[in-house]
Formats: C-alpha cells, structure tokens, sequence
C-alpha cells in the first residue's frame, strides 16, 4: 500500500467521523425541537382548556366558543404530526371537530360566574390576557388570518369593558345592600369614570347611564344620611343653649 493510498484513507476515515458527528448533532438537534415544540404546545393546549372551562358564562359567547376550540384543534392536530400513534389525541381530534362543524351553534356550557370581587374580576383579566396570547400566536403561526386575529384583539378589550361594568356594578349594589351608600357610590362613581375614558364610549352609552343613574341613587342616600346628622347637631347646639341660660339664671339667683 502505497503512502498516497494511506493518506487518502485517513483523510476518507476522517471525512467518515465528521459526517457521522455531523448526523448526531441534527439528530440530537431534531429531537431537542421536537421536545421543545411538544412542551410549547402542550402549555398552549393547557390554557385553551382552562379558558374554555372557567370563562365565566355570562361572558362567554358562542363565537368565542368556537374560537377556542378552533385554537384547541389546531394545537391537537400539530401534536398529532409529532406523535402519529397517539389514540387519545385522534379521538380528541374527532372530538372538536365535529364541535368545530356544529359553527356557532357550537353549545356554550360554562355557567355563570359572578365578578363580585376584586379577586375574580383579576382571575378574569389573567383569563382574557392568556386568550390575546393565544390569538396572537395563533397569528403569528398563520392559523388565524390577521383581519380575524384583529377583530378578537378588538373582541377582547369589549369583553374587558364588560368585565370592568359587572364588577363596579356588583360592587356598588353589595355596598347598597349593606347599608354602605358611601362605597356604592364610590364603586359607581369609578365605574362612570372607566366608561368615559374609553376609546368609543358611545358603545357603552346604555350601561354609562345605567351606573350614572345608580350614583345619582347612591349619592342622594349618603346626602340623607348626612342631613339627619346636621339636624341632631342643631338639636344639640340647642340643648347646649338652653343648659348655658339655666346656668345663667342659677348664677344670677345665687349672686342676687
């Protein structure tokens, strides 16, 4: 064997390593991605469901009942291509999409959660956060059209400005019920000034008069409990008059 030979057997030998290293590393990569791809989606897939099974039912509409479970589809069937095998992701599949088919006939089984709370109406906000995430990247992956993903964006915020008007409202008719008009009006007060601060308040001019109205309400009882309050310090300003002149008088026949 000449040393020509050898060399270029060497030199074949090493080729053959880096091409053999150069495969693992795009199959470790390749698993890397899907492993990486299989968490994404299944921490999409998690807050879809819990969107879709805690969006208060007052809230949740029929339109975006198909929404999320158009988004829940996508997700299950991108997990298919990952896991070809899988029986309860076909099943899944099957599952929505003959929801998918019904379109907004589609039932809306969530009950009815009132926002009575601070710490509802945020759990609700988180909700409606998580859902403009999932629209956004269901956009960003071409699932969604952009004119679609633009109206629920806009849908979103509406139903935030609902949120917003069942929380004040709650609060302030709570406060009502306790014999607290101050509060009630307190909470109608803020719920006025959120309506006149959006963008279109002339969408929300109904529930703008409603809350005014109940201010008006809220504002006129705390002015009567006041009044009340003003007549008892007369009458006792009156009293304190009267005891000063007995005094007087006293003094008067003492020293006389």
């Amino acid at each position: 064997m000449t040393p020509l030979m050898i060399t270029l057997l060497v030199i074949a030998g090493i080729v053959i390593l880096i091409a053999i290293g150069y495969m693992n590393h795009v199959v470790e990569n390749n698993k890397l991605e899907k492993t990486r791809t299989q968490i994404e989606l299944n921490d999409r897939l998690r807050r879809c469901g819990e969107i879709t099974e805690t969006f208060p039912g007052q809230l949740m509409t029929p339109a975006l009942k198909l929404l999320l479970t158009r988004l829940e589809l996508n997700v299950n069937q991108r997990l298919l291509n990952l896991n070809k095998s899988s029986a309860p992701l076909k099943a899944r599949i099957d599952e929505l999409t003959a929801l998918v088919a019904q379109g907004e006939s589609i039932p809306v089984t969530n009950p009815p959660g009132p926002i009575q709370t601070e710490a509802k109406a945020k759990d609700v906000r988180f909700l409606l956060e998580a859902l403009h995430g999932q629209v956004t990247r269901a956009a960003q992956d071409g699932f969604l059209p952009t004119n679609e993903a633009k109206h629920w964006i806009k849908e979103i915020r509406h139903i935030l400005v609902l949120l917003h008007i069942e929380f004040f409202n709650n609060l302030g008719q709570h406060a009502l019920q306790q014999g607290q008009p101050g509060q009630a009006r307190l909470a109608f007060e803020r719920g006025v000034q959120y309506l006149r601060k959006q963008a279109e308040p002339v969408l929300y001019s109904e529930q703008l008069q409603w809350l005014e109205k109940q201010l008006g309400r809220a504002n006129s009882m705390v002015l009567s409990n006041i009044k009340p309050a003003e007549d008892e310090v007369n009458e006792l300003t009156e009293g304190l008059k009267v005891a000063d002149a007995d005094a007087d008088w006293k003094k008067k026949a003492i020293y006389d």
